[in-house]
């Protein structure tokens, strides 16, 4: 509790009755350059106060915007997920349409690849033996005779038709080892391969704000 003031009187008199002490009284009038001067001060402080009020709400809207970016980022990073996953599927759905063109344009290039990437292994075998899907089968002796003379394999090539087999998919049979191609089988690969990458990534993907780091589980 603060101290209690002594009473005192604004005017005091003598036994007299003249008067020994006034306190001053607020001045009533004022100059004009002093008018001008509580003005000035007047609006100044007005105007810290409004930059204050204004600073205040301010940071309360900041505050806000930080908040709602903070709740929606969870989203955002599930959409951007989402997103990720069908671009990588029309991807591979674009890769097997080419790839399926491809082969049914050059249904040989596979086995021809295959026999260019063997050539050392199979340049002392005496006997190629190639089993390949009956369509695949009937235009492939020819063409690997041709692709055989020229990496010097000098041995005999077999092409065996097998019903069993998908289309474009082969087997070749080297004596000491074995190759296969199944177009279907390496695409199925190929896609496990993916959903798995992308499981494993989820929602922790590069950042949706450059240099932000990814939100920690919990």
């Amino acid at each position: 509790m603060s101290e209690p003031r002594k009473f005192s009187f604004d005017t005091v008199f003598d036994a007299a009755g003249e008067v020994t002490y006034a306190a001053p009284r607020p001045k009533r009038m004022f100059t004009a350059d002093e008018v001008e001067q509580i003005r000035r001060e007047a609006h100044a402080e007005g105007e810290r106060a409004a930059l204050a009020s204004i600073a205040a709400l301010q940071q309360v809207a900041l505050a806000g915007v930080a908040a709602a970016c903070h709740q929606a980022l969870p989203s955002l990073a599930a959409v951007a997920h989402e997103h990720r996953v069908a671009s990588a599927n029309l991807a591979l759905a674009c890769a097997r349409g080419i790839a399926g063109a491809s082969l049914d344009r050059f249904p040989e290039a596979p086995l021809q690849a295959a026999l260019a990437s063997l050539s050392q292994e199979i340049e002392a075998t005496p006997r190629l033996q190639i089993t390949a899907a009956p369509d695949l089968a009937q235009r492939l002796q020819g063409l690997l005779d041709d692709t055989a003379a020229n990496l010097g394999f000098a041995g005999a090539i077999q092409v065996k038709a097998e019903a069993e087999l998908p289309t474009h998919a082969f087997i070749l049979d080297f004596g000491d080892g074995q190759a296969a191609f199944d177009p279907e089988a390496a695409a199925a690969r190929v896609t496990a391969a993916l959903q798995a990458a992308l499981a494993a990534e989820g929602l922790h993907a590069e950042p949706l704000i450059p240099g932000a780091q990814p939100e920690p589980e919990g």
